[in-house]
């Protein structure tokens, strides 16, 4: 394999691993069969890159040699267990087959391991938190500090899920497998919050360089497509496939030119993708139909308030009253500071600064949002808007200090010097 010079291998080893770790994680854990054993694989490739490409160069594709490495890793270690002879001939196959095993056709079959990855850590074997906590760290490939400020809870928390999430699927010999009938019902709402906050580390990411991650957000629509297809019945499948369409639709005017933050308000609405305005128009009437009436879930709400906005073709035509309406449906449907956090924005734009800054500062308390930057960003904004500058900018400024990402610093740190 041919390589190039690179000033800095080791941060193009840290780079195209972020990027390419969940692929390989889930690739390896269909040879193992074990989530833990996969990662510890991955990690094994990992520090043979960090050794080799500083001396002999980057590859021309890391991601395959990545890849590659991890798997013969896997392969080696299969060979290397002790029942692994009298596995193979009971299952009459070569060493090839199994360790890329054909999978039965069907109608619900899906040949995606990043897929199997998510219903396999989503397993009801584990805590909501863990399954979420876990997904992340092996399909997002997040750190642990990214997981805990998604997760808004001490990072030491979000390290003892992981680990005690990964032991149990292995002493529980959970398979590897997308789950059929019950079983694949049982699991969807919190694969549809996994994919959920896979995509939002994307959309507007924790920590880091940069404010977007568009891997991340391509991973999770690509699967909420797959999951719309598999269960076409499902309402809050095609309410979250709608929602990420629309979302995604943004990302193009969401920086600008050298990668700084771009608010709704300024952005150049002629960037956002029209044909995924059109997916998500197209999906959110699927999530209704399907709904029969039913009050409708909260991905469903959250898309329908999505497209209000794909709908404005100038921010100034924004429907703020049926987006706080929305929001306000929301609140029933799926309480949480956060929600109650976002209807207080749209209630600012429906009614005015003041009723919602009563919202906001009902929400100062909350032991959730004690860290949350944006709390007091919105908390600014509101002030700045009531002309109450100085208390605007300790505001900004103090967002600016909670947040980890540095491209969304520099945005607060400019609003508190503006204001």
């Amino acid at each position: 394999m041919t390589t190039q010079p690179t000033p800095d291998p080791r941060g193009a080893v840290e780079t195209v691993f972020r990027m390419e770790s969940p692929r390989i994680v889930a690739a390896v854990a269909r040879i193992v069969r074990d989530v833990g054993l996969a990662e510890e694989l991955a990690q094994d490739a990992l520090v043979a890159a960090l050794e080799q490409w500083p001396r002999e160069g980057v590859p021309d594709n890391p991601g395959a040699w990545l890849m590659t490495t991890a798997r013969h890793r896997a392969v080696d270690l299969v060979r290397r267990r002790e029942n692994y002879a009298r596995k193979l001939a009971e299952l009459g196959r070569d060493l090839s087959e199994a360790v890329l095993p054909e999978e039965p056709s069907g109608p619900g079959d899906i040949d995606d391991d990043l897929l199997r990855l998510v219903f396999t850590t989503c397993h009801p074997v584990l805590s909501t938190e863990a399954r979420t906590a876990l997904t992340l760290r092996l399909l997002g490939g997040l750190t642990t500090a990214e997981i805990a400020r998604a997760f808004l809870v001490p990072e030491p928390t979000v390290a003892q899920r992981i680990v005690r999430a990964k032991r149990t699927l292995a002493r529980k010999n959970v398979a590897f497998e997308v789950p059929y009938g019950p079983d694949r019902e049982a699991r969807l709402d919190s694969v549809l919050d996994v994919i959920y906050l896979i995509f939002n580390e994307g959309y507007a990411a924790t920590a880091g360089d940069d404010w977007l991650r568009p891997s991340l957000c391509e991973d999770a629509l690509r699967l909420a497509r797959v999951l719309s297809a598999l269960m076409p019945k499902e309402p809050e499948v095609h309410g979250l496939t709608s929602l990420l369409e629309f979302q995604t639709s943004r990302a193009a005017a969401r920086t600008g030119l050298d990668g700084e933050p771009v608010l709704l308000k300024d952005q150049d609405r002629r960037r956002w993708n029209r044909m995924l305005i059109a997916r998500g128009i197209k999906a959110l009437s699927r999530a209704e139909v399907t709904a029969a009436g039913a009050p409708p879930g909260r991905y469903t709400l959250q898309a329908a308030i999505a497209a209000c906005h794909a709908h404005a073709y100038r921010y100034e035509e924004t429907d703020w009253k049926s987006i706080a309406t929305l929001y306000a449906l929301l609140a029933a449907r799926a309480p949480s500071p956060v929600v109650e956090l976002n209807r207080a924005v749209a209630v600012s734009m429906a009614e005015g600064p003041a009723p919602a800054l009563r919202i906001v500062d009902t929400l100062t308390d909350e032991p959730a949002l004690r860290d949350y930057h944006l709390l007091p960003s919105v908390r600014g904004d509101l002030l700045y808007r009531l002309g109450r500058a100085e208390e605007a900018r300790a505001e900004f400024e103090r967002a600016a200090a909670l947040t980890r990402n540095a491209r969304e610093r520099e945005l607060l740190l400019r609003r508190a010097r503006e204001v």
